[in-house]
């Protein structure tokens, strides 16, 4: 059976040296069928790191979140037809989490294919180690609700979890809407609450810090269009 690779891409730009291992080049010299979450994102990094591998000699699939379930089969039994390896690709960071491809996974497995992660960023698991917070019991939420009331009921539930079960509560945002989550996040939890803000990971200009909600009052940090994960605890 053919092989799904699950292959993790950069956080940040021009840091594949420091944060990919040698096997995700490799992956990428010999594999030429890819679904992807973003084409062009998809294009530059397969392109960046130079790996020999032809750009217009390479199949890709669209796979993000209006992408119909039934097609995505289609193209994996007809690839399971042809013994074709492939591989998934995130916009950033590594598919499967908080990402689309896990509809290829799920996919793959029940068409019997070897699944096969590869090692690389995960923004999720980096704030989480560098957090200070509980990294024996943690929950990951994705992205909060959109709508402020229910934001802030989102919120107010979360703060709740961090202290009645001593959980770690990750979640995420549109980096356009960073800044209005944090001062969401500031209106709604409660003072003592811990609240890390890891932005921009891996970059050169990486920001990670943990403070108490009261703490964090007296210092705003622009977090607009900037990567971001928030923990409570």
């Amino acid at each position: 059976m053919p092989t799904l690779y699950l292959i993790p891409a950069t956080l940040a730009d021009d840091t594949a040296e420091q944060v990919l291992p040698a096997q995700i080049r490799e992956v990428i010299s010999q594999t030429d069928v890819y679904f992807v979450e973003n084409l062009r994102t998809a294009r530059r990094f397969i392109s960046s790191l130079k790996t020999g591998r032809v750009i217009d000699e390479t199949l890709f699939y669209d796979l993000h979140k209006d992408t119909p379930e039934a097609e995505t089969r289609q193209q994996l039994q007809e690839l399971t037809k042809q013994q074709r390896n492939a591989g998934v690709l995130s916009e950033a960071g590594c598919p499967g989490v908080a990402d689309p491809g896990a509809v290829a996974v799920a996919i793959a497995h029940k068409l019997g294919w070897q699944v096969m992660p590869l090692v690389g960023p995960s923004s999720i698991l980096l704030a989480l180690m560098a957090s200070g917070m509980s990294g024996q019991s943690f929950a990951f939420h994705g992205y909060l609700p959109i709508d402020r009331h229910d934001r802030s009921r989102a919120l107010k539930h979360l703060d709740k979890e961090a202290h009645q079960r001593r959980q770690t509560q990750i979640f995420m945002e549109t980096p356009y809407r960073n800044n209005a989550l944090f001062a969401d996040v500031l209106v709604n939890c409660q003072p003592d609450t811990r609240l890390c803000v890891a932005c921009n990971l891996t970059a050169p200009d990486a920001f990670i810090r943990t403070m108490t909600i009261r703490e964090w009052k007296s210092q705003t940090p622009d977090l607009h269009k900037k990567p971001t994960v928030f923990l409570l605890l």
